[in-house]
């Protein structure tokens, strides 16, 4: 045969490539592997992205494990029985003259070692010491060697000192004077001492910054690469493959694209271990769906985004942006001719109004051209923005062949759940979450509509098993109208029925009949 014609035929019938208009060449996927919409998916939550509640045995080896990263602290002054507070939210003088505390109040913590810290204040300034050596103020943008301070605490870690960068306590001098110039080297912590305060802690963080950087890069790399190994192994793809599912949502992190050199305090592996995911998917013939889930400055102010002290910074700035379209290209390169790539979540949960719209569209925008650099048959999936419209991107999307909207579900974290029994929550399901579905699953298919997040989980207190295999029915029955299909929260978890692995194992959700 000429070499022309085996040319052509070469090009015609290659399963690997696929040519675009403007002369690229990109991947397509090959076709053996048949896993397509409506998909029917766990989430490996916990995994690749942690987040403490799942499986909090793994933050047990950090000394001070309650004063991480993002921890939130209250001080109370014993003598002058005030809180300590940034006046004005930050800027200025520390002064104890508030009889309540609130987020003026509220000192964030960024970890240097297990008792020593950065005190960052409501405006985001940090706490340091005046140029007077004594006045304590919070005037500093950007903490250094003068705003470590060492957090001392009693027996009981109800009271604490703070001492400051020159050696001496902050006291309470007067209700308007906070001072670091107290030089008292012991304390009997009674309420006469002005060095101490009373100590609440109203919220903290347990994600990947706060693992990687309680444990210090050796011990967390040590730690982090044995849950990865260990937490989901071969024999779950197996089991998911077997149960009625066909694809896994993979929730990873921005630093796996810096990989074997992640930034601090990350730590190198996570990398690897999704190689070896997309191997297992490929032997059990099961999709993987590549979600972002932390975005370099978090996109959201919770643990699962990865964020250092509860700040939301990501899309603040183009270059915030662009950093992160460069995760979405490394992660679709790397994985373009997996015949198990079935789809690129660019961004998990950005919370509105943090996440500006058109901040967010010009990301997927570019997210999503950098998928299609390299494969033409990978769905690209758009999360909605919590704290906003659930049709906000639909004439957007609606024009990208391939992209799908992620929808979560939740009859939980609201105070419209409050009291509800069984019968009302499966309503709400059937009803309203059905209602909710069909607003943003429009007739002619674009875009497809996801519900990426769902859980067998609820509020009511006592419900039998019975009452959970009806919740769970409701839901997929539900959620498999989306045209894309759905992801259930999460395959192992300590809290049972966030286990989808206990819930199959245990006769609550059975799919193999569905």
């Amino acid at each position: 045969m000429p070499k022309l014609e085996l040319l052509l035929l070469f090009l015609l019938f290659s399963p690997s490539i696929f040519s675009v208009s403007d002369g690229r060449t990109v991947a397509r996927r090959p076709a053996n592997q048949g896993v397509s919409p409506p998909i029917r998916a766990v989430n490996l939550g916990g995994w690749l992205v942690t987040e403490g509640w799942i499986l909090p045995s793994l933050f047990d080896g950090i000394l001070n494990k309650d004063l991480l990263d993002g921890t939130q602290l209250q001080f109370k002054s014993v003598t002058q029985n005030m809180y300590l507070c940034a006046e004005q939210g930050g800027g200025t003088i520390l002064v104890a003259n508030r009889t309540s505390a609130s987020g003026w109040e509220t000192f964030k913590l960024w970890r240097i070692d297990e008792n020593t810290f950065n005190l960052r204040v409501f405006d985001n300034h940090f706490v340091t010491v005046a140029s007077d050596g004594a006045t304590v103020v919070a005037t500093v943008a950007s903490p250094g060697a003068g705003e470590a301070f060492h957090l001392v605490r009693n027996d009981d870690q109800t009271r604490a000192r703070i001492r400051a960068p020159n050696g001496r306590f902050l006291q309470a001098r007067t209700r308007d004077l906070v001072t670091a110039d107290y030089d008292g080297s012991s304390t009997n912590w009674g309420d006469d001492d002005p060095s101490v305060f009373v100590v609440t802690r109203v919220g903290g963080l347990q994600g990947e910054y706060q693992i990687c950087n309680g444990y210090g890069k050796a011990k967390a790399t040590q730690v982090l690469r044995q849950h990865w190994r260990t937490y989901i192994v071969e024999n779950d793809f197996k089991f998911i493959s077997t149960s009625g599912l066909n694809a896994v949502r993979i929730p990873v992190g921005w630093w796996i694209a810096s990989d074997p050199n992640p930034p601090a305090p990350f730590v190198a592996g996570s990398l690897q271990t999704l190689d070896n995911a997309f191997k297992w998917a490929e032997k059990y013939n099961l999709g993987v769906i590549v979600d972002l889930h932390a975005a370099p400055g978090s996109q959201n102010p919770y643990e699962h985004s990865a964020s250092k002290d509860g700040s939301q910074e990501w899309g603040a700035t183009d270059a915030n942006i662009a950093q992160t379209v460069k995760v979405i290209d490394f992660l679709t390169n790397r994985y373009k001719r997996s015949p198990s790539l079935l789809a690129v979540e660019l961004l998990n949960e950005p919370l509105a109004p943090g996440a500006s719209l058109p901040a967010l569209m010009k990301y997927y925008k570019d997210g999503y051209d950098a998928v299609r650099k390299y494969t033409s048959t990978a769905y690209v999936i758009m999360s909605n923005r919590l704290s906003a419209s659930n049709t906000e991107l639909l004439d957007f999307a609606g024009g990208l062949p391939g992209a799908v909207v992620d929808v979560h579900y939740y009859n939980l974290f609201t105070s419209d759940f409050d009291g509800l029994t069984v019968q009302q929550n499966i309503d709400f399901v059937r009803n309203s979450r059905s209602a909710e579905l069909a607003t943003v699953t429009r007739q002619n298919g674009r875009p497809l509509t996801f519900v990426g997040e769902w859980v067998a989980e609820w509020k009511v207190q006592g419900a039998s098993d019975q009452d959970y295999q009806r919740f769970a029915q409701a839901q997929i029955d539900v959620y498999g109208k989306a045209t894309f299909g759905w992801a259930y929260w999460t395959f192992k978890n300590v809290n049972n029925h966030w286990s989808m692995e206990w819930m199959i194992n245990n006769g609550i959700i059975s799919l193999n009949n569905n």
